[in-house]
């Protein structure tokens, strides 16, 4: 049961309920006895809808306030202090209603004392049920509210884990395949090893990073696969071919090394086996709220089911599935001698 803010719709369905409330006991009155007049059933409403709004905007505004106090002090004690609450509550306000009613001429003043201990048991009775009710409701409520929270908490310390799991595959095996190519260079030109170490130490810092950031922007990410297919071209030479296309847009994020998976599959599996080497394409562009890269290849190509479990391409495409909610999709494609490796993101709501 908490406080929140209270608006002229709240007051307006408050008072809705106020008066549906109060009105109940009229009702009764009806069943009970058929040969009522309507001008003491009318008088009957209005009296019950006096009451109910004298006791429940009180109880409204003061209880959410005062329940945090006796809520951690054990069941008794709360039940205890809220059923004692809701008195008081209906003794105020059955005092303030008949003072109401006196005022309306519904009986003269002399009678005022005769008329409010008159009504002020139907006044608790009513209040306790209607109170009891509502806080039993509001706890059960809360505890849900509670338990969704923890559940929610819980999936995402393990989502964070899985991605944690995944990332650290990823890092020492793009590290290992970096510092394998620097190291052919350095008995063949150590000066030109050296400029590479450079680039490798600015690749190691990135992915350092981007392991805190969760995405990264696409012209970070596009910058060092710059750099990782440089640093390869050193040790294929003119095996390697590529071509990159992609928009210098600060808005765009993806996951980091996600395109610098796909470039380094596609040497590892298209271009290095080749004596002739080939050529690699990177393609990036935006189109509908959806960030679209595209890998593509000359290679053999291959298919999604040959893709093992654990392999570079099956740990992005589960890190795609858990940042995205499953909302981004994974694919492969053969056509006209090209292998194309797919990723298309959602990037309107974007995960942080």
């Amino acid at each position: 049961m908490r406080a929140c803010k209270y608006g002229p719709k709240d007051f307006l369905i408050q008072l809705a309920v106020n008066c549906v409330a109060g009105a109940i006991p009229a009702a009764f009155l009806l069943l009970i006895d058929a040969g009522v007049s309507r001008g003491d059933l009318r008088r009957s409403i209005v009296i019950g809808m006096v009451f109910a709004n004298s006791i429940a905007f009180p109880a409204r505004f003061l209880i959410p306030r005062l329940y945090p106090r006796v809520a951690r002090r054990g069941q008794v004690r709360e039940w205890t202090a809220v059923t004692l609450t809701l008195v008081a509550f209906a003794v105020l306000g059955c005092v303030g209603g008949t003072v109401v009613l006196a005022l309306l001429g519904f009986f003269p003043w002399p009678a005022y004392w005769n008329v409010a201990r008159h009504n002020l048991l139907l006044c608790i009775f009513i209040t306790l049920a209607f109170g009891l009710v509502t806080t039993a409701f509001s706890r059960m409520q809360g505890r849900l509210h509670q338990q969704e929270l923890e559940r929610e908490r819980a999936l995402k310390l393990a989502t964070d884990a899985q991605l944690a799991s995944l990332e650290s595959r990823i890092h020492p095996h793009f590290l290992f395949n970096t510092l394998n190519s620097i190291s052919a260079l350095i008995p063949v030109d150590p000066e030109r090893a050296e400029r590479l170490m450079e680039r490798m130490a600015a690749l190691l810092r990135f992915s350092l990073d981007a392991h805190a950031q969760g995405l990264v922007p696409l012209e970070q990410e596009m910058k060092i696969v710059r750099d990782y297919l440089e640093i390869e071209q050193a040790r294929l030479g003119p095996r390697l071919r590529y071509q990159l296309d992609s928009p210098d847009s600060p808005q765009l994020h993806l996951p980091p090394l996600a395109v610098q998976t796909l470039v380094e599959n596609s040497i590892k599996y298209a271009i290095a086996p080749d004596r002739q080497g080939g050529e690699i394409r990177v393609r990036a562009y935006h189109s509908q709220g959806r960030l679209h890269v595209e890998v593509s290849d000359t290679g053999p190509g291959f298919t999604l089911e040959a893709v093992t479990a654990g392999h570079g391409l099956d740990n992005l495409r589960n890190r795609l599935a858990m940042l995205f909610d499953g909302k981004a999709d994974f694919g492969v494609a053969r056509r006209d001698g090209w292998t194309t490796v797919s990723l298309v993101m959602p990037q309107e709501a974007a995960p942080q």
